[in-house]
């Protein structure tokens, strides 16, 4: 079966923000090409596509991600047959311990609650689950309690492993416990690093307090400091369109998969400090390049940083892109099958050249229409 794999660029420029931090409050950096660079983590962006996806899909097309899965069991349980409402806890926490979901008891658990059937149960580690899934463990707690039947391990860890939810075959599942239910990513997604150079700086604030009314009552009611930069970033990620079609099983859920994550990944934004920043911004340029061979990610156009500090950097950041893809892809042999670019202004006019030019929804369907199209003919 031939190879599909789905490349995503983006140049986007954030004005002052903060919207990754690290431990102490500063915006993540890291050090690339001998400089330091701004950097959003892949774990952030991830995040905002993620909650992007609640926009486009109904809950039960999605999981959640979550250590108090007992409680999320126990909530379908009483849903779906309301005279167990009063075993649930006690009923899910049965039904996870036999797959091996889950080996201990919630923290605080009393033992008046475990007497009275209320224990909940807490996973060790964030567990990802589709809502099909948990919806089928429910179910087959409730057969067992109510036609007496028994809880196999191993049928409960296929209702696991089956009715895969589209964020999940997306962005995987370990589950160091049950290595048999993993489920590998069908996406990557890359640290969004600044094209240039970056100093963090501080916001010195002050804040009033209202109720101050005396003019000799002076000075402020608060104080303090907010860390933060702006910066230009490259942005990139990759769909595995196979193993995504694999682990869906269903060509139109594959389309609908890819379609939904290059949409949410060119307009999310993470959310750290943006009451503060206000930095909804949209990229400068987009480009998505369909290939038959292995992802390609471009960053090394930004090894040497910009450095044009006087007119900007976006436009330079476009022609280096459109040129390091040129050389990159002569230097290897690597021709993509087709590609699209949607981007913004003159600034970034250098890479309308790498492909059709399109709107972004109007770029979105024709990926999709192409990944249905060689979906269909390799089957």
């Amino acid at each position: 079966m031939s190879r599909t794999v789905i490349d995503i660029h983006i140049l986007q420029t954030l004005p002052p923000s903060n919207v990754n931090r690290d431990d102490s409050g500063s915006p993540k950096t890291a050090i690339y090409g001998g400089a330091r660079r701004a950097r959003v983590s892949s774990q952030s962006w991830k995040r905002a596509v993620r909650l992007a996806f609640r926009q486009t899909f109904d809950d039960t097309e999605l999981g959640e991600r979550t250590k108090r899965v007992g409680e999320a069991i126990a909530e379908r349980i009483a849903a779906i047959e309301p005279q167990l409402k009063d075993r649930a806890s006690e009923l899910a926490a049965a039904v996870l311990k036999a797959a091996g979901l889950v080996k201990s008891e919630k923290k605080g658990s009393t033992k008046a609650k475990k007497e009275a059937g209320n224990e909940d149960v807490e996973a060790g580690y964030l567990l990802f689950l589709s809502r099909r899934q948990q919806d089928n463990l429910a179910r087959a707690a409730i057969d067992a309690e109510l036609n007496g039947g028994s809880l196999d391990s191993k049928h409960l860890k296929a209702l696991a492993n089956t009715d895969h939810s589209i964020d999940v075959a997306m962005f995987g599942r370990m589950v160091a416990d049950v290595p048999d239910i993993n489920v590998d990513a069908a996406v990557q997604v890359a640290h969004a690093l600044s094209v240039h150079p970056v100093d963090n700086e501080f916001d010195y604030y002050t804040a009033v307090d209202d109720r101050k009314h005396d003019a000799q009552e002076t000075g402020a009611g608060m104080i303090g400091t907010v860390e933060f930069n702006s910066a230009t970033y490259y942005r990139y990620a990759n769909i595995d369109v196979n193993r995504l079609h694999e682990t869906l099983g269903s060509v139109e859920a594959t389309r609908r998969a890819v379609e939904a994550f290059i949409t949410a990944f060119a307009t999310s934004m993470p959310t750290g400090k943006q009451n503060t920043f206000a930095n909804h911004t949209r990229p400068d340029a987009i480009m998505v390049r369909l290939r038959d061979t292995q992802p390609i990610n471009l960053v090394g156009a930004f090894e040497e940083p910009i450095r044009q500090e006087q007119s900007g950097r976006v436009r330079a950041a476009a022609e280096r892109l459109a040129a390091y893809t040129r050389e990159i892809e002569q230097a290897y042999g690597e021709s993509p099958v087709a590609s699209w670019v949607t981007h913004v202004g003159e600034r970034t006019e250098a890479l309308a050249a790498l492909g059709t030019v399109q709107p972004l929804p109007e770029l979105v369907n024709s990926v999709g229409a192409q990944v249905a199209e060689r979906l269909a003919t390799s089957a």
